[in-house]
């Protein structure tokens, strides 16, 4: 389902991660780092918190408004009742929107966001979203404690919060159109293998939109997913070669920019998490289309609509990837 967008923007963003992500290459575009898991909390839970309330609050201080100059608030994340976005947005007292499409999320609240502003139901937006390794590690797989060696398919799920501005106001980049994704199931069921079960679901989307647009991949300077890992990234090229002859050579997975793969091997195939690709994105992507590195990006999130519970009763891990196209002004 393409959406098109006649007058959205995307204002200004924020970014704030953790330990690892801060050891990244990326690490001098992030607004904010802490150098520990708890950010300075008494729980994980806690610290995912202070990460989303920090992106809103630097978000706020580089657009010089308030938060009762902001008529929508969307956000998201992994733990259970999207509890990081409601604690995280309570003292801004703006509408409120929670949303959940595991790592889909951020694409999602933009497409949300800029049809409200489109609509003219409301001026500006700020979306946000968040996850930290682990509160959503002991949540989807083993209680850390646990100690369960990883094979090397596993992603690393990030640690940060992130937020953006979408407004009716002109600015440098513009929300021109995007894609609704569709849930499909590729029968996958390891839960240590994300990429192989989002990557299905990357092609579905990537594949729709560049035949409902009648486009092709090198109309557009860049096409990021997140977050495949390096397994999924090739999983999806595969597909489109094989499906559509098509090269993806202009491509890339914020999963495996995030981090150095080479040197943290902790991280084992790269990124996941809502954040993943919101850190990747914001603090690098959009910087780079404000700054004219990029013209026309397309920004791909793929999410694993999964439970642990459902996968204990032999249920395929399901998947969904929504999409967004960003231009410069």
């Amino acid at each position: 389902m393409i959406l098109n967008f006649r007058n959205v923007y995307l204002d200004n963003v924020s970014t704030v991660c953790g330990p690892y992500e801060a050891k990244g290459p990326l690490s001098h575009n992030f607004d904010k780092k802490y150098n520990d898991l708890y950010a300075r909390e008494k729980s994980f839970e806690k610290a995912e918190i202070r990460l989303l309330e920090d992106s809103i609050r630097i978000l706020l201080k580089k657009t010089k408004l308030k938060s009762n100059d902001i008529d929508l608030v969307i956000a998201g994340d992994l733990l259970n009742q999207i509890a990081s976005s409601s604690y995280g947005a309570l003292n801004l007292k703006s509408p409120f929107l929670g949303i959940y499409t595991a790592c889909a999320t951020s694409i999602e609240g933009i497409l949300i966001g800029s049809t409200f502003i489109d609509s003219g139901k409301v001026n500006n937006a700020i979306v946000s979203c968040s996850s930290h390794n682990m509160s959503s590690e002991k949540q989807f797989r083993n209680p850390t404690e646990y100690g369960s060696p990883k094979p090397m398919t596993a992603t690393f799920t990030a640690t940060g919060g992130a937020s953006l501005l979408l407004s009716n106001k002109p600015s440098k980049v513009r929300v021109t159109n995007g894609m609704i994704g569709t849930i499909v199931d590729y029968n996958q069921k390891d839960a240590f293998n994300m990429g192989a079960a989002m990557a299905g679901a990357a092609f579905d989307t990537l594949s729709k939109y560049l035949s409902e647009t009648d486009t092709k991949p090198n109309d557009y300077d860049l096409i990021l997913t997140g977050d495949l890992g390096k397994y999924g990234k090739e999983i999806l090229k595969d597909l489109m070669k094989s499906e559509y002859n098509i090269d993806l050579t202009n491509y890339n997975d914020c999963g495996v920019m995030l981090y150095d793969l080479e040197k943290q091997k902790e991280v084992m195939a790269g990124g996941s998490g809502p954040v993943c690709s919101a850190l990747v994105n914001y603090s690098t992507i959009v910087k780079g289309i404000m700054e004219g590195k990029y013209k026309k990006v397309l920004l791909i999130a793929t999410g694993a609509l999964f439970s642990p519970i459902m996968l204990y009763q032999k249920e395929n891990i399901l998947s969904i990837a929504n999409l967004v196209c960003l231009e410069a002004i």
